[in-house]
This record gives C-alpha cells, sequence and structure tokens, in this order.
C-alpha cells in the first residue's frame, strides 16, 4: 500500500481529487515504445500513482539514448538491456505499489490483440507509421482512446484519438509520408521536445484516468521549441471517408500493410519476428566462432564488422551495417535459417 501522504498534492489538485486518485489507481495503460517520449510516460504516471503499466518496446539501450530517455543509466547501455527491462526495474525503485509488465516484444498485426487488450488507454510513444498505423486501427476498432505523439529535432505534434468523438490518424493523415523523412538519427533531437510532447500526452492520459475526458483539449498541437511557435488547430471528429472511422476497414491491423523487414534507424533493416523461438544460449554457441558475442536472456548481439546484429528470443532480428534488405536477408538465412 502506498504511503497516505503519497499523491497529496495531487488530490489537493480540485480537477483530480480522492476520487479522480482513486481512479487513476485503479487504470491501466499500455504504453508502445519506451524512448524519449515513452519512458517520459512511464515515470510521469508511475509517479502519478497509475495501478498497472505495460511497456512494450523492442529495442535494447544504447549510448545516444541516455541525452533525452529518462530511466536509463550507463549500465544499462553498457549491458544493452531491453529498453522495457531497464525501465520497468527504474519504476519498481520509483513506485513499488503499482504493476508493471515490461514485454520485449515488437508491436505487430499478429500480438496487437495481446499487447494492447484489457488496459484502458493506449499512449504512443513508438518511432515510426507503420506502428502508429497499427495502434489506431486497434483502437478505432476497439473504441479505445489513444494519444499520439511525435517529436524530431525542435518539432513536436500531439493528438488524441477519442475514437467516436474526434478525428483518428487516418482521418487527419490518410497515409503514412512519402518520401525520406526526418528521424532523430538523421536530424537530431532535443530533449526538451520530447519531454514536452509526452508531458502534454500525459497530461491528457491524466484527464482521462481521472474521469475527466470532456477536459481533453480536441485540438492538434505543433510546437517549435527552438522558435517558440506553439499553434493548435481544432481537431475535426471523424470523417465519413475514412477507411477506419468511416468504413470499419481496418488494413493495418490485418497485416495488409505490413513488410516482413523494415528500415531500422540511419543504417539498419530490421527482420520482424519468425513465429519461432530461439534459444539464445545456444546460438550464442554457435556464433562465438562468427564473432564477438555477447548476450543474455532478452537479446543476443554480435559484433561481425562491418554487421552489429541483435537477435531476439522471437527470431526478430536488426542488422546494422546496411540498408540492404537483400544483405540482412541473406545474413539471416546463413547464420539462422531462413
Amino acid at each position: 500500500m502506498p504511503e497516505p501522504d503519497r499523491y497529496s498534492r495531487q488530490e489537493r489538485f480540485t480537477p483530480i481529487g480522492p476520487e479522480g486518485q482513486r481512479r487513476i489507481g485503479a487504470s491501466r495503460v499500455a504504453i508502445v515504445g519506451c524512448g524519449a517520449l515513452g519512458s517520459y510516460h512511464a515515470t510521469a504516471l508511475a509517479r502519478a500513482g497509475v495501478g498497472y503499466l505495460r511497456l512494450i518496446d523492442r529495442d535494447y539501450v544504447e549510448w545516444n539514448n541516455l541525452q533525452r530517455q529518462w530511466l536509463y543509466e550507463e549500465a544499462d547501455a553498457v549491458e544493452a538491456t531491453p529498453k522495457a527491462v531497464a525501465a520497468g526495474r527504474a519504476l519498481q525503485r520509483v513506485n513499488s505499489s503499482i504493476t508493471v509488465e515490461a514485454r520485449v516484444s515488437d508491436l505487430t498485426p499478429r500480438n496487437a490483440a495481446d499487447l494492447l487488450d484489457e488496459v484502458d488507454l493506449i499512449l504512443d510513444g513508438c518511432d515510426n507509421f507503420e506502428t502508429r498505423y497499427l495502434i489506431n486501427d486497434y483502437a478505432v476498432q476497439q473504441g479505445r482512446p489513444w494519444i499520439y505523439g511525435a517529436a524530431v529535432s525542435s518539432y513536436g505534434l500531439v493528438m488524441p484519438v477519442l475514437p467516436g468523438e474526434t478525428a483518428c490518424l487516418r482521418c487527419v493523415y490518410p497515409s503514412p509520408p512519402p518520401g525520406v523523412q526526418e528521424t532523430c538519427e538523421t536530424a537530431g533531437v532535443l530533449s526538451t521536445v520530447t519531454t514536452t510532447v509526452a508531458a502534454l500526452q500525459v497530461s491528457m492520459a491524466l484527464q482521462w484516468l481521472s474521469g475527466h475526458s470532456e477536459s481533453i483539449p480536441r485540438r492538434i498541437t505543433t510546437l517549435d521549441l527552438w522558435s517558440g511557435d506553439i499553434r493548435q488547430t481544432k481537431q475535426p471528429g471523424p470523417q465519413p471517408e475514412c477507411p477506419a472511422c468511416g468504413s470499419g476497414y481496418f488494413e493495418w491491423l490485418e497485416g495488409r500493410n505490413r513488410a516482413p523487414i523494415s528500415l531500422c534507424g540511419r543504417n539498419a533493416v530490421q527482420i520482424h519476428e519468425r513465429n519461432r523461438p530461439l534459444d539464445l544460449a545456444e546460438l550464442a554457441r554457435r556464433l562465438s566462432e562468427v564473432g564477438e558475442v555477447r548476450w543474455n536472456e532478452f537479446a543476443l548481439r554480435l559484433f561481425q564488422p562491418p554487421f552489429e546484429v541483435t537477435v531476439f528470443p522471437d527470431g526478430r532480428a536488426i542488422v546494422k551495417g546496411t540498408t540492404d534488405a537483400a544483405v540482412a536477408r541473406s545474413w539471416y538465412a546463413r547464420y539462422i535459417g531462413a
């Protein structure tokens, strides 16, 4: 049980009060992505007393994360600890009275129902449109709220998606933006913009979880913290021509737009899960003759210049050192099997 005074300052905020705090304590939230946005979501909601947090992330902690990802320490980068695991451990030290479930997994159409089920709200902390459209499809289909957030360079965007009340992601952006997009790898990112975007998302989450959904601003917020510009536009309602809201056509959830591989960062290819669990200990033994291997129960890393390859227990792999899908497939087939 938490100490009686733990949430007193939050309860003294009139819109929340003791009843709102009780609701927050009984709520369940899924956070997709535990990077710059998600790590802030997680720590803020844990400190606010959200009763159950499910952390979903496919990646591991690297040194370049420490500039803006609040839950991680140098030891996590040295050990290449999965972000969900490192975040879960940190949160239990922050608030031992809540339940934290760490899921080291890539959100896909196949596992979306499992990873996003039985929560009251979904927070977007991911870094790619493919996953966001998948979240959107699932949320609209299930009538579950989610809060979209994105940040790169000094720019940020926040939009709540309340199925049946507001436009969804596909209403506003019918398809992912074409061409090459800026990423944190190529354009950099200010820690202040990721924190600001995440804070706005968490504020909306607390409004929903405390029973004040009517207070959530039905607006799309864009900001540039370097120039100081902040703009808000009215968010429309569900659009009749939207495939998801209007037609109930959920092509992302059905996997119609799911690539078996995807570019992952500046110079890497991700090979998605193969639905066959791998014995990482055995794989480490086999690959030790190929290059330097580091592994734990969560992931195996092989250093084989010019490649650095991370393999996960579900068969997923990230091949750094190439953007050529054929090269990544060839490596996977040669050392793990097609």
